[in-house]
């Protein structure tokens, strides 16, 4: 059984939508029934191109985006008219729509305000400020308040995000577009954005009201304390380098890396990334040269490369400043990668909540293929590849590989069983290499100076740099790149550190509590693992006694039940039982906490063991540690 939305039929406006992504409809069959526009007898005595038109079911999530983007929400007879473009079942499109928290299936006012309540701005004010632009925008003013999780800008926390849907009103703003946008090369925009940090309640409602006319975002080189000195091998060209041009990023050594991967061969490029002992940087620690050869083995055919910017993990802003400040090392990277592992096409999936990075990644591609550095032919070398931009629509899950894959696919974004391995049965079910931002661009100075001299940077079992995200309670937040082996202690002697310092989180929502005496903790995995808590992707929040630890704790329990993807039960009725006795407990000490806590624990363990991916594996890492290590209830 199927659910059917009856007579509804798009606006025009809506169908506009679909149409200027899928083009327009071929036959009566693709269009709600009755349009004369298109409909013919003959027309309706079979259907023609029904199996083109599945498989372009990927276009499922391009199309919600198109429709949210242009009416600011999803409409029974848009998602009906995209649903019979693309010839798929109404119940299970609903269900993708609904999945996603940027999306919205009931009305609601073109204007959409995400207010960030994670953990770097909870700890700067964001309650707050919550209640300033709520209070200062009511149900009449035509300005939806939606309380948002991490929108990747915890440098400047608290911080906010207006969407508006729809062209720019005619006459409002007035500020010119930037030459760096995707739009600004004379395509309609479809939308307006404005990001608003740090926040206040007057800052952000002003946006709200004229998002045309906000002010400019700082330059990314702002979020690097470190920008500009030497010695830098990841962070080097942000601030140095204007983002938005080829020639300046090839002027400062761009596309050095990608030469010598065509002289090398995809064989010597993989041993050159394993010699150098890569791991992946988004918390798993797994060797990218082993992953790459594993793909490159398979003999199943195509193969794809997935870079993973969907960058969810509150605290975590690494990738978005690496898109924002050098966006052509991505592409260069992803196009080396491509090479290594015989893909002819990479999809960049990236956060929607990241539209300055969309707008530099989109004029990066369209450069490099003007240049010879994306299509049928790269670099003169008889290499085909190029890239395509996937844009997230807020699910915290879709970090996860496979999810990310479901997503991409038109699926909601729920993790697969393992095996089969993404090496084997990936994206569309062929061999697949999928890798975050930070990964990749380390594979540049891996190619670049040599495996030897990049395995000498940082320890010996965790080689490199790495960059790490540090927020709250500093002087100095931002991103900061560091070899492998320094001190917790040192990183936040760069970034000043609080005398008054409470405890640090490490990993971010995922990862766990260390004290303020526990600075001496090597900042490798190895180092992490034996000191019993995790590096993860890099997070290090500074928390002092001025933060209230509880509500800190609530929130990351609020995040885990809102973003588990519902599919395992473990993870599906854990993470709300962990909330509602974190609730119980909030204002309860000693033996009156002391059953809930037994009970946090058994939930705990049970999420821990039994569920599917890391999302419920590690909902109870945070809380654990702040029990165990903090004396967070006692």
């Amino acid at each position: 059984m199927d659910l059917h939305f009856g007579d509804s039929k798009p606006t025009d406006e809506e169908r506009e939508a679909v149409d200027a992504l899928l083009g327009p409809p071929g036959s009566a069959w693709e269009a709600p029934f009755g349009d004369s526009a298109v409909r013919s007898d003959a027309d309706l005595r079979w259907a023609r191109g029904g199996r083109a038109a599945r498989e372009r079911r990927d276009l499922l999530l391009p199309g919600l985006h198109a429709v949210n983007d242009r009416v600011g929400w999803i409409s029974e007879g848009a998602l009906d008219y995209l649903c019979r473009r693309l010839t798929v079942p109404p119940a299970e499109a609903y269900g993708v729509a609904t999945f996603y928290s940027m999306f919205s299936v009931k009305p609601r006012p073109a204007t959409v305000l995400h207010v960030c309540t994670d953990v770097a701005c909870a700890a700067k004010g964001a309650a707050e400020l919550c209640a300033g632009v709520e209070g200062r925008l009511g149900p009449g003013s035509g300005v939806s308040v939606e309380r948002s999780p991490c929108l990747g800008l915890c440098e400047r926390a608290p911080a906010a995000l207006v969407v508006r849907a729809g062209p720019p009103a005619a006459g409002r703003g007035g500020r010119t577009p930037d030459p760096r946008s995707s739009n600004a090369g004379g395509a309609e925009k479809t939308h307006t954005t404005a990001v608003v940090a740090p926040a206040t309640p007057e800052a952000a409602v002003l946006a709200a009201s004229a998002p045309e006319a906000a002010e400019p975002e700082p330059p990314a080189s702002l979020a690097v304390p470190q920008a500009g000195q030497p010695g830098l091998t990841l962070l080097r060209r942000i601030g140095v380098v204007d983002p938005a041009s080829l020639d300046d990023y090839r002027s400062h050594g761009g596309y050095t890396a990608l030469r010598r991967a065509f002289t090398l061969g995809p064989a010597g490029v993989i041993r050159e990334v394993t010699d150098a002992g890569l791991v992946g940087r988004g918390g798993a620690a797994f060797p990218t040269g082993v992953k790459w050869k594993a793909t490159a083995s398979q003999p199943d055919h195509p193969h794809y490369l997935v870079c993973n910017a969907d960058e969810s993990e509150p605290g975590t802003f690494k990738d978005r400043v690496l898109m924002e400040g050098d966006p052509y090392a991505l592409i260069e990277a992803m196009t080396i990668a491509g090479y290594a592992v015989g893909a002819h096409k990479g999809y960049l999936y990236l956060r929607g909540e990241y539209p300055r990075a969309l707008e530099l990644l989109s004029n990066a591609l369209e450069q490099a293929r003007a240049r010879g550095l994306l299509g049928d032919d790269v670099l003169g070398q008889g290499y085909a590849f190029d890239i395509e931009i996937r844009r997230g629509a807020g699910a915290y899950i879709c970090g996860e590989e496979t999810a990310l894959f479901n997503s991409i696919e038109g699926y909601r974004g729920e993790p697969r069983s393992k095996p089969p391995f993404p090496v084997e049965k990936g994206l569309f079910g062929k061999p697949t290499a999928e890798n975050n931002v930070e990964t990749l661009v380390n594979v540049l100075p891996i190619l670049t100076r040599g495996a030897e001299a990049y395995a000498a940077i940082g320890t010996e079992k965790s080689t490199g740099p790495k960059l790490f995200c540090v927020s709250g309670s500093v002087e100095r937040p931002g991103i900061y790149e560091l070899p492998f082996g320094a001190t917790l202690g040192e990183l936040l002697d760069l970034a000043g550190k609080p005398d008054n310092l409470r405890a640090v989180l490490l990993g971010g929502a995922a990862g766990g509590f260390v004290r303020a005496d526990e600075m001496d903790i090597p900042l490798t995995f190895e180092g992490t693992r034996a000191a019993g808590t995790t590096l993860g992707s890099g997070v290090v929040l500074a928390i002092d006694d001025t933060v209230p630890l509880p509500r800190i704790l609530l929130r990351i329990a609020e995040f885990f039940r809102d973003e588990s993807c519902g599919q395992c039960v473990p993870c599906r009725v854990g993470t709300v039982r962990q909330e509602e006795a974190l609730h119980r407990i909030a204002e309860r000490t000693g033996a009156a906490a002391a059953g809930d806590i037994a009970l946090l624990r058994e939930v705990g363990r049970a999420m821990r063991d039994a569920s599917i991916c890391g999302l419920g594996q590690t909902a109870w890492n945070a809380v654990e540690s702040a029990i165990d290590r903090l004396g967070a209830y006692e």
